[in-house]
């Protein structure tokens, strides 16, 4: 990989002009070349933006006008709209790293051809920027959070106390390297301890749980949000599965239904919750195994090199107990957005960053994540969490799939709807849904509607889509 990851520095050096604080993108499925470019771009002091393949032409366009980046390194299956890209947004070059491709450079023969070692090595120190990571957009415009090198380090630290990385850890990356997730919990933590990466293409929930339960690969740890874990519990595979070598499971990325929780529990596997963000690069808290079900739907503690507060609409810290807007502050948070000095100033404080997530805290310290705080809806004059309502309806074992929304209403203002997967093979009416929220929840947190429809939209890294969901089943 040294050998590799030289040459490619080396080729991007001295035959695309890339030097320090030029942007490099890539646009591809997971593959191990991810690592290569990642690696080659900080050697030299470059900036590697990984860019979110599910977006638009439209989309990625608004990236590569915010980032300009130099060269968009790609596979082949997005040849065609790499292509387009580099036209529309005047990039310089492309690299293909498989397959023919007129116009592009082969990612192959560019390492085959250079010299190990040839290049010049910038002097990186802990405040350099080396990566610029968008946000998920599932609210808005992408930002473009900057990750430092010092963010990088800190997080693999933060990581050790709570999941035990270590040289011997064979980490099972199946989220999306362009993911703060997939790239940082636990794939880079795994590189700087000297650990296996085996990398997924495609996250496939049969795939995955083979790959998970396979005692010759030894899989040790993996990261998933909630969505991953569900589609996998809901194969036939998991009734028997046993995970003997797995160390650590963390889930993370919004909040983990507690029915889902115990059912990983079940199979002897307790999924460790954990919060962060792209832009605290990423883990803020997490729970250690001995804490998953003494601590069931809490999202830990503070990792060592992280401060957090739970503050109200006034900025004051909040008593135990209250809920309020989770802030952060430690050498693990971004310096900011790229070219977005307003933004910037919007989201940070004095150095704590406000991370838009509705928590409280108990009288252990323990942090729990409400929900965000953009998708609480207020009916009545009651603030009501989406999470929390989801959880319950959960309950229910014909529920495949549910996200809650607040609509509008007259007399309350907004109200609960209820939009519902159902599990194959079985059914399930709205009365039967609203009757059990009704049984385990105050009347104001109870949906009033429910709406069924086959798949509920997720991102690439499996977050649902409230935004979307608002816009088709809102009204």
């Amino acid at each position: 990989m040294e050998d590799r990851t030289s040459r490619l520095a080396a080729a991007l050096q001295h035959d695309f002009g890339i030097g320090p604080k030029d942007r490099v993108a890539v646009l591809a499925q997971n593959n191990t070349n991810f690592f290569e470019v990642q690696f080659a771009c900080w050697k030299l002091g470059a900036i590697f933006v990984p860019v979110n393949w599910r977006l638009t032409l439209p989309e990625l366009t608004f990236i590569a006008g915010d980032c300009t980046p130099k060269v968009v390194v790609h596979d082949h299956g997005f040849s065609d709209i790499a292509k387009d890209l580099a036209t529309a947004s005047s990039i310089e070059h492309r690299i293909n790293w498989e397959g023919d491709d007129e116009g592009a450079a082969n990612y192959e023969d560019a390492i085959a051809a250079a010299q190990p070692g040839n290049y010049t090595a910038n002097d990186n120190t802990l405040d350099t920027v080396l990566t610029i990571m968008y946000t998920s957009g599932t609210t808005g415009t992408p930002k473009g959070a900057m990750i430092t090198q010092g963010m990088t380090f800190y997080n693999a630290v933060n990581c050790v106390e709570f999941f035990g990385l270590k040289q011997s850890m064979v980490n099972l990356a199946f989220l999306p390297l362009f993911h703060t997730g997939g790239l940082n919990v636990f794939a880079n933590p795994c590189f700087h301890f000297g650990g296996t990466n085996l990398v997924m293409h495609t996250f496939d929930p049969s795939a995955c749980l083979a790959l998970m339960t396979d005692p010759d690969l030894g899989v040790t740890h993996f990261l998933g949000v909630p969505a991953n874990f569900l589609f996998m519990s809901q194969t036939p595979e998991f009734a028997d599965a046993t995970f003997p070598t797995v160390e650590a499971a963390g889930v993370g990325g919004s909040p983990t239904p507690v029915p889902l929780i115990e059912a990983w529990a079940a199979k002897g596997l307790p999924l460790q919750q954990a919060f962060g963000m792209t832009e605290t690069s990423p883990l803020v808290t997490a729970l250690k195994p001995e804490d998953c079900e003494l601590k069931i739907g809490s999202a830990g503690l503070p990792a060592m090199h992280c401060e957090v507060r739970i503050v109200g609409e006034d900025g004051d810290d909040m008593p135990v107990g209250e809920k309020g807007e989770l802030w952060v502050r430690g050498p693990n948070v971004t310096p900011g957005y790229w070219n977005r000095a307003e933004a910037t100033a919007e989201a940070i404080t004095d150095g704590w960053l406000h991370t838009g997530d509705a928590a409280q805290s108990d009288e252990d310290g323990f942090i729990y994540i409400v929900d965000r705080w953009k998708d609480m809806y207020i009916s009545g004059g009651e603030n009501v969490y989406p999470a929390e309502v989801e959880s319950v309806i959960y309950q229910l074992p014909q529920i495949g799939e549910v996200s809650v929304i607040g609509v509008p209403d007259e007399k309350w203002v907004e109200v609960g709807r209820a939009i519902v997967v159902v599990k194959d093979g079985e059914s399930i009416d709205e009365a039967t849904i609203i009757n059990h929220a009704r049984e385990h929840l105050a009347r104001f947190k109870v949906p009033q509607s429910v709406v069924f429809i086959d798949e509920i939209p997720h991102n690439a890294t499996g977050k649902v889509l409230k935004r979307v969901l608002r816009e088709t089943h809102g009204a």
